[in-house]
């Protein structure tokens, strides 16, 4: 007969056992983290102190900045402090509640990209109605719907995994407690689970791109009509960067979650994994925003008054 004690913490494997990698690798996750920190939220505050950015726009960039803020944050901290101090332990239910946060933040990020891309569909592609398309209610609404959703499917994949029996191992081939590997420790029949995830992960990303496909194809119509050739390579340079981003985000997604269990490879998860919740959330500022001449002039306004309030004080 199997054992049947249930585990109540688990042991994450991380991504290496070499005490001078592990100090190499704690000094490169601080550093991405401290940048996906100044980046993100550096980010959030410029938009909310600026009043020039406070349009539609801008308002999905703040809040895709904390997303990614968030889901870095679920995960980093932890994975930092187990290369520090050595203990990769974690509880049963701090381990539910990494994963439900991860995928909630997550599942906001998918659904927020699609909200950008209908964003600038409206914008580029009916510039005369966008004001009254994209009012304040309306941007409500899409952010309302995008969280909701988010906090719906973390529910669902939260209940689906960890209503699991787990009672072999409590060793966890990941660096962060993340469904393929919880659910090869399961020594419950985790097909359904496995159904389930697929079809969900499935469902949301096929939507999202959906969304972004359609409203992409109806941008490259109205820039090719354009006659200004500075207007298209400018156009044509702001929609590469968000389509380079958005295929880097679900392409990995796909990698991880969109295959059965037998054919997933632990060494090439971790590797993306790291990618997806480490790596993605520092870029996203760079990509979005950094590059844009309204955020460039809100920064350098912003540094100037910062100089100024210094100078004043010294």
């Amino acid at each position: 007969m199997e054992n049947t004690t249930e585990v109540t913490e688990f042991v994450l494997v991380g991504l290496s056992d070499d005490p001078e990698v592990q100090i190499l690798l704690f000094l490169t996750f601080s550093l991405i983290y401290l940048l996906t920190l100044a980046g993100n939220l550096g980010m959030t505050e410029l938009i909310l102190l600026d009043s020039r950015l406070h349009t539609p726009m801008y308002l999905f960039l703040s809040q895709l900045s904390l997303v990614d803020f968030g889901y870095s944050s679920a995960v980093t901290p932890k994975v930092m402090a187990g290369f520090l101090t050595g203990d990769k332990t974690i509880s049963y239910q701090a381990c539910a509640a990494q994963f439900f946060f991860f995928v909630a933040f997550i599942t906001v990020e998918s659904f927020l990209l699609a909200a950008m891309a209908y964003d600038r569909h409206a914008a580029v592609c009916e510039p005369l109605h966008y004001a009254t398309a994209m009012t304040t209610r309306a941007c409500a609404r899409l952010l309302t719907g995008c969280y909701c959703c988010g906090l719906l499917n973390a529910c669902v994949h939260t209940a689906n995994v960890f209503r699991l029996s787990f009672c072999r191992s409590n060793v966890v081939s990941h660096f962060f407690c993340d469904a393929p590997a919880l659910l090869a420790l399961s020594c419950s029949d985790s097909y359904v689970s496995e159904m389930v995830i697929f079809f969900v992960v499935g469902f949301n990303d096929l939507f999202s791109i959906l969304v972004i496909f359609v409203s992409y194809l109806f941008i490259f119509i109205t820039i090719l009509r354009m006659r200004s050739s500075e207007g298209r390579q400018k156009a044509f340079s702001t929609c590469a960067s968000h389509l380079t981003a958005v295929s880097i985000f679900y392409g990995t997604g796909a990698f991880m979650y969109l295959q059965p269990s037998s054919r997933h490879s632990m060494g090439a998860d971790k590797m993306a994994s790291v990618f997806y919740a480490v790596v993605v959330p520092v870029l996203n500022p760079l990509v979005y925003s950094l590059r844009n001449r309204e955020v460039k002039s809100a920064f350098k306004t912003a540094v100037g008054k910062a100089k100024s309030s210094i100078g004043f004080l010294l």
